[in-house]
């Protein structure tokens, strides 16, 4: 089965915000979905975290290397688009696409055997995971109702990030945090996200330790990306002493740059992007060396329905993976699938046993939000 081509849409018109300084509008690329063909008729998708005119732009460098390639050997394939073009963007723009490929080899992979995905790599340890509603931070007023309203529809854990949370003061950030506890209740997953991969994140190691203290008081989860995403001697000092677990790692791209930090021990929890990282073939590598150094692997998921249904199949396949991240809200996630994301009365989502992702796309519904183009 051979690949013939790759088909791309940029999704736009309901980008939800980030919580960026420079902050994103709907209309804003910043992710893309694609779909590799074959010349047997099956088709695999995949979802990159990159502007649509980025991911063109690194298939062009990619094509001569991924056409006619065998579509069932997703691991040798994107080892191979990696290898051959390391020197024109590895961990940029290429790395990213070549993400969403690997994904997309994954799904028609799985097509082809009748199995799930996460079956394909390596087996199932759980059928069913618990999603974390991921949200923005705001004053405490808004974050209470909101978080009200998730708790209503069934969460069970939580992430509140970014926003004004170490932007303001030591004040801010225990009100917002305090208030968080107090609508979710003391029995819910809570963790809280500085989002120091921020434009000139200016929280420093006494900073993080300060506030890694309070958020101990008010029994959070994790702390994540605390510092600078390079930020590495840091980041294991901050382990070192910090009363709450520290985690990071999701701009970090490929194996080789997660080494570092999983052998230093910086992360109790390490959060790479399947739509960024490499794809599924680089995530569970990294997943199997963290379990080597006692981290547990919790994906980074903010993204789409293909990314987030790619996320699902490596919690299904990695043992420690019992949390996977779900952005509420978002029709790139909610409106371009054929059925709906659904919690049983655990707060949990169950991983699809179907062949490959085990995702079906409606190709009217996502081509509202890829101007038309039909890439299925």
């Amino acid at each position: 089965m051979k690949i013939t081509e790759v088909r791309v849409a940029g999704l736009r018109g309901a980008t939800p915000e980030g919580g960026w300084s420079h902050e994103l509008r709907p209309d804003d690329v910043v992710h893309t979905l694609l779909a590799v063909h074959t010349d047997e008729g099956l088709v695999g998708v995949g979802s990159v975290f990159t502007s649509e005119s980025l991911v063109r732009a690194a298939l062009e460098v990619l094509e001569p290397l991924y056409r006619g390639e065998n579509a069932l050997e997703p691991e040798r394939v994107s080892e191979k688009l990696h290898q051959h073009s390391f020197w024109m963007g590895r961990g940029g723009t290429l790395t990213h696409a070549i993400s969403g490929i690997d994904v997309a080899l994954w799904d028609i992979l799985g097509q082809a055997c009748g199995q799930p995905v996460g079956r394909l790599l390596g087996g199932r340890f759980r059928d069913r995971v618990m999603p974390y509603a991921s949200l923005l931070m705001t004053e405490p007023g808004p974050l209470t109702e909101t978080l009200d309203q998730l708790t209503a529809q069934g969460f069970r854990a939580f992430k509140i990030g970014w926003g004004p949370f170490g932007r303001v003061g030591a004040r801010t950030d225990e009100a917002i945090v305090s208030a968080a506890r107090a609508a979710v209740g003391d029995d819910a997953i809570l963790a809280v996200d500085a989002g120091g991969s921020d434009a000139f994140w200016d929280g420093d190691y006494a900073w993080a330790l300060r506030t890694s203290r309070m958020l101990a008081d008010h029994g959070v989860a994790w702390f994540e990306e605390a510092l600078r995403p390079d930020a590495l001697d840091d980041f294991v000092a901050l382990r070192r002493s910090s009363s709450v677990p520290i985690s990071g790692g999701e701009v970090l791209t490929r194996r080789q740059a997660f080494a570092p930090f999983l052998s230093a021990g910086a992360f109790d929890i390490v959060q790479p992007d399947t739509t960024k990282c490499g794809g599924l073939s680089e995530a569970r590598r990294i997943g199997w060396s963290a379990q080597e150094h006692g981290v547990r692997l919790i994906p980074h998921g903010w993204n789409t329905a293909v990314g987030l249904a790619a996320d699902l199949q490596l919690a299904s396949a990695l043992p420690d993976t019992y949390l996977v991240e779900y952005r509420t809200g978002s029709p790139y996630i909610d409106d371009i699938v054929t059925g709906q994301w659904t919690l049983d009365g655990a707060g949990m989502l169950t991983i699809p046993d179907a062949p490959g992702l085990g995702l079906a796309l409606d190709p009217d519904r996502l081509a509202r939000y890829a101007g038309g183009a039909q890439i299925l």
